[in-house]
């Protein structure tokens, strides 16, 4: 029955080929979701396809979140070929050495911020207008409990102001979003996936990056009673 459900929905994940993105694209794919799997390389994101092509159906979307031609492009070929856009999963993320604070000079936010900050609001901004057109759809943003600062854990190890700093904000766009599309079926949210075991990490995280999926996952599908403008763990909300 959840299949069947899903089977008309489509979804884009950035930054997915490889990481929690690849296993967001493939956790929704299962779920009978339409998948496509953004990435900046063509190789890498039609291998990944190759990869996860028994979990359900999954397309390659080319998609560079820092350039807006190419989000636009993207944009174009998802209303051509679907006509609307049911669920946005920003993931695509960077990070750069971890330094002490006062040693990280604003080239390094710059850079950081390109894709973390910018790039969300890029890539939603051009997609919104086919978000519309969905019957209820879902914009999910990858954030990090390096991001909040209502706890130590933004704190916790190294320092990684650049990093850290750009899930703050956006935490905050998240909630933005959600406010002005409060009145309309778009749920918006952020989820805080763990210190999950990827190449991001050197994989150095605890948790497998299907556990740090999972949150994703569920606020992507969210019925209509669940929350807008938080940020979640797999606990529940999460102060930032």
């Amino acid at each position: 029955m959840e299949l069947r459900k899903n089977e008309n929905k489509v979804a884009l994940v950035t930054g997915a080929n490889k990481g929690i993105g690849k296993e967001i694209a493939r956790g929704l794919a299962r779920q009978g979701i339409t998948v496509l799997l953004g990435a900046r390389d063509s190789e890498r994101g039609a291998q990944a396809v190759t990869e996860l092509s028994c979990d359900g159906k999954l397309f390659f979307q080319q998609l560079d979140v820092t350039d807006l031609a190419s989000v636009r492009v993207a944009a174009q070929q998802i209303e051509d070929r679907f006509g609307k856009l049911d669920i946005l999963v920003n993931n695509a993320g960077i990070a750069v050495k971890l330094r002490k604070t006062s040693e990280v000079n604003a080239a390094e936010f710059r850079e950081v911020y390109e894709t973390n900050v910018f790039g969300v609001v890029t890539v939603t901004h051009e997609l919104l207008p086919l978000l519309r057109r969905a019957p209820a759809a879902r914009i999910v943003n990858i954030s990090s409990y390096r991001g909040s600062l209502g706890s130590e854990r933004a704190f916790n190890g190294q320092p990684f102001i650049s990093y850290s700093t750009s899930k703050t904000a956006l935490n905050a766009i998240t909630v933005h979003y959600a406010r002005e599309l409060a009145d309309t079926p778009i749920k918006v949210n952020a989820g805080a996936p763990g210190h999950c075991a990827t190449d991001f990490n050197n994989f150095s995280g605890p948790r497998t990056p299907e556990q740090g999926a999972a949150i994703a996952i569920r606020l992507a599908t969210l019925d209509e009673y669940g929350p807008t403008g938080g940020l979640f763990d797999d606990n529940g909300p999460v102060p930032w």
